[in-house]
């Protein structure tokens, strides 16, 4: 048994809180939000997020960060991407030399562009990070809905390690050496779900979906590659099979902010009706600037921008897409 800390207490740390109590781990929750903790300590329940999946009684919940992370074996960094940095910050001179920090989260940040590990080892030079992501809404995993996921770091030991305490027999883990590769992959595919929410609202069909996503995980994976990453990444679980699940799923909640969007809301009113951080608004900036840094064209991408903060109008930014030069698929 390992005894965890989990920052952060939405849908997705809630979820990942549950999954690791079930596999017999001691768990601690930590959440910023007073209410919120005593709403978990009240209920044993995220009735806000994460309604109908309930925690266990021994399952313990704190707005005092220091507890969720001093002497921990393990701690879980499950706080949306804009608010890493600051969390990182604030949790740094509790963190031990050479604990490991699971970071859970997807995103790019807007002002540096990095990827979410990168600003954990950049404000907790001390820790020792690895990444865990692909295709997993939290609604499902709280539910024990079978899953397949992949924690990634260049370190193999402590891929296995994190492989040991999340895996059981409806939660699959993959390890990966690739971590960059996956969280390109996992901020990426938040945008292209955010055009095929657009193309929903605007009412079109599979045809469209299905044309986004694979030419999706195309502009994805030429840019993840030319940054670093490897081409077989972005074939896996973390690449199409992450951009699938969102580009599909009203779990999704960057589709559902897409779909605002393409009925005529703007980006701030379609995050303030989910109700929750819709990360693809905030790495879009961020991806366009990789583009341009590593000279990749992305139609889809720069599209996506256009509409957010250039107030182009959704169906002429389809209208664009569509009648971009002729060329072959491959290239």
């Amino acid at each position: 048994m390992s005894d965890i800390g989990v920052i952060g207490a939405g849908s997705w740390g809630t979820a990942l809180a549950k999954l690791l109590s079930t596999n017999g781990h001691k768990i601690t929750v930590y959440s910023a939000i007073a209410s919120e903790v005593e709403m978990l300590k009240s209920f044993h329940e995220q009735k806000d997020k994460l309604p109908g999946v309930t925690l266990p009684d021994d399952m313990e919940f704190t707005t005092d960060i220091v507890t969720a992370v001093n002497g921990k074996d393990l701690v879980v960094l499950a706080v949306p991407s804009p608010f890493t940095r600051s969390t990182a910050k604030t949790m740094k001179d509790a963190v031990a030399e050479g604990q490991i920090i699971v970071s859970v989260a997807k995103g790019l940040e807007d002002e540096s562009f990095d990827t979410l590990s990168q600003i954990i080892k950049e404000e907790i030079p001390q820790s020792r990070v690895v990444v865990l992501c692909g295709p997993t809404h939290a609604e499902e995993v709280g539910m024990g809905v079978p899953t397949a996921i992949v924690a990634g770091s260049k370190d193999a030991d402590d891929a296995k390690l994190v492989q040991d305490v999340f895996m059981n027999d409806a939660f699959r883990v993959y390890t990966s050496d690739d971590p960059y590769g996956m969280e390109l992959g996992g901020a990426l595919k938040n945008v292209i779900a955010l055009a095929a929410g657009i193309a929903d609202g605007l009412g079109y069909g599979d045809n469209t979906k299905a044309a986004l996503i694979t030419r999706g995980i195309h502009e994805i994976a030429r840019l993840g590659v030319a940054c670093g990453g490897k081409r077989e990444t972005f074939e896996g679980l973390t690449g199409i099979g992450d951009l699938i699940v969102t580009c599909a799923s009203m779990h999704s909640r960057n589709r559902r902010a897409g779909i605002l969007i393409g009925q005529g809301k703007t980006a701030d009113e379609a995050m303030a009706e989910v109700k929750q951080v819709v990360e693809g608004v905030y790495s879009a900036k961020a991806a366009m600037h990789l583009a341009a840094k590593h000279d990749v064209p992305m139609p889809i991408i720069e599209q996506v921008n256009l509409v957010l903060f250039e107030e182009k109008r959704p169906s002429e930014a389809l209208i664009d897409l569509m009648t971009r030069d002729k060329k072959s698929e491959t290239v």
